[in-house]
């Protein structure tokens, strides 16, 4: 199993997809700040309730920062059994500019 890196113009399609689930990988802070829309919180803490939650057939897109740290943790998804993981290129910082419309605090 593995992941795609994804660009914002191509991550603004999923939101078609009302299965898709955003997992934002940032700090308490940087989260409450702005985030994707729908975007839940995950860290070391939740990430076993947040997969309980999200269906491993739905779409699943990571972000955080800029698009390095979300890699690692669509790696670890893509290894639970999630068939379509997509990381965030450029991250938050990117995607607020290219879809502020897809943003919510």
């Amino acid at each position: 199993m593995s992941f795609q890196r994804i660009s914002c113009a191509k991550a603004k399609d999923l939101f078609d997809n009302p299965a898709l689930k955003v997992a934002d990988i940032r700090d308490p802070s940087s989260y409450a700040q702005g985030h994707v829309r729908g975007a839940v919180r995950v860290d070391n803490d939740n990430v076993q309730d947040f997969m309980q939650s999200a269906p491993k057939d739905a779409p699943l897109l990571v972000c955080c920062y800029h698009g390095n740290s979300s890699q690692g943790a669509a790696g670890f998804f893509a290894s639970q059994g999630y068939s379509e993981v997509y990381s965030l290129d450029g991250g938050y910082e990117m995607w607020k500019m290219a879809a502020p419309e897809l943003c919510e605090r």
